[in-house]
């Protein structure tokens, strides 16, 4: 049979000229019909290898347009590195654009405050599916308790480390931070050839864990009204562990202070490193380095012994844009795409890890590797602030620079996370 699923035509330049010259800052508004039938355009992220995807999606929107007479699904695949310029230009100019997207799961309170998303709860709430859904995933979508999307895949991080490194050097995997930092030592003074953790000044993801074991936080209050708490006593701790890890002693500052999170995995999987923390989406990357059959993953260690700290719940959602005239329809695709059945299929396919904690468990039994990302999930997962702000903080490089700061020995802890947290005050301000 014939697949109906075409690739639409990109956004002309011309759109993207007149957003950047004159456009407004927010969506126009609803749309004031709501058509069951018709054309449905939707944009989803392309991926390295975009093939397995579209596979799954294509048999999806099969699907869907059996149980829909006289709907057509469009599907574009968009570049991640250009969503921000083309979301807000769909935001923008309600003619081009589509009816439903997927976006980054901390992009959702901007979009919200955008007036690009619509509200959703009413039908997530009645959807079957939804009761399963893992709660981190569920704040990914939600602003002001209203819920705005339908989480599509969630990413977490957990500890890499060598087994053959360790067996030689007679150490066992870490069961608390203490012990993860002493054990990374020993490794560097054993092995000065190894980095004992892999570590990055721009690794955001991969420091927040030490800050949230310690008892601290990004921020507190709710949306609307958050204030910066990264220079509490808490989460100064944290950052104080994470930051002591860089150094000719484990991972020197003038090699490690500007590595990302990608940097510190291809440190690992390349054979330069006995840890790193690193994503279930990082497996195949591991797996074709030159560790492949010489590492094992835990999850990444808390505070106390035997506890595992709050790892950052990453991943992609889906939304229904509030122009489309065809609302019914692109929320029942939403579910349709972000369901149970869909995203067991791409875990098969992409490996990205299910929202929803039944399938999750099916995919731990069906790949065993992905169970000490699920037990990091299990723990409590945590999320940033929900609120426009975020994009601003992380977009200036707030908390990189922060931790740079402090390994260039400019800044005392103390003296980056105040000016940390006054850089984050004033983004949370503006965007009140």
């Amino acid at each position: 049979m014939k697949r109906s699923v075409r690739i639409a035509a990109p956004l002309t330049a011309l759109v993207l000229a007149g957003l950047a010259a004159c456009a407004p800052q927010t969506s126009g508004g609803a749309a004031a019909k709501d058509d069951t039938s018709g054309t449905l355009r939707v944009w989803l992220f392309r991926e390295v290898d975009n093939r397995p995807k579209q596979q799954v999606v294509d048999a999806a929107i099969a699907a869907f347009e059996a149980r829909h007479e006289g709907a057509d699904v469009q599907v574009e695949y968009i570049p991640v590195e250009t969503r921000a310029q083309r979301v807000k230009a769909a935001f923008n100019d309600p003619a081009s654009a589509p009816d439903l997207i997927e976006y980054g799961n901390t992009d959702t309170a901007g979009y919200v405050k955008d007036g690009g998303l619509a509200d959703v709860t009413a039908e997530f709430g009645a959807w079957p599916d939804a009761e399963d859904t893992d709660p981190a995933a569920r704040s990914s979508v939600t602003v002001d308790g209203k819920v705005y999307g339908a989480p599509l895949f969630v990413g977490v991080r957990a500890l890499y480390y060598r087994t053959d490194v360790f067996r030689e050097l007679g150490v066992r995997p870490p069961k608390s931070q203490a012990e993860l930092i002493a054990t990374a030592k020993k490794v560097r003074k054993a092995k000065p050839e190894l980095y004992g953790l892999a570590v990055g000044g721009a690794y955001t993801y991969g420091a927040m864990p030490f800050v949230w074991a310690d008892g601290g936080e990004l921020a507190t209050g709710r949306a609307g009204a958050y204030r910066a708490a990264i220079d509490s006593e808490a989460a100064r701790r944290g950052v104080a562990a994470y930051t002591s890890l860089f150094g000719d002693d484990n991972c020197p500052a003038a090699k490690c202070a500007a590595m990302g999170g990608n940097a510190t995995v291809t440190a690992f999987a390349s054979g330069k490193a006995a840890m790193a923390i690193g994503g279930d989406f990082s497996h195949a990357a591991v797996e074709a380095g030159a560790v492949k059959g010489k590492y094992a993953v835990v999850p990444l260690p808390g505070v106390a012994p035997g506890s595992i700290a709050p790892p950052f719940a990453g991943g992609n959602n889906l939304g229904v844009l509030r122009s489309t005239a065809h609302r019914t329809l692109a929320v029942d695709l939403m579910k349709t795409l972000a369901g149970k059945e869909t995203q067991g299929k791409l875990f098969d396919a992409m490996g990205f890890l299910p929202t929803y904690t039944d399938v999750r468990a099916d995919a731990a039994r069906r790949q065993p590797f992905v169970k000490p990302f699920i037990d990091s999930l299990d723990a409590g997962a945590k999320f940033v602030p929900a609120s426009p702000a975020w994009g601003q903080i992380d977009a200036q490089q707030v908390l990189p620079t922060m931790f740079q700061e402090i390994v260039s020995g400019r800044k005392d802890v103390a003296g980056a996370t105040g000016d940390a947290a006054e850089k984050m005050d004033a983004a949370f301000a503006a965007a009140r």
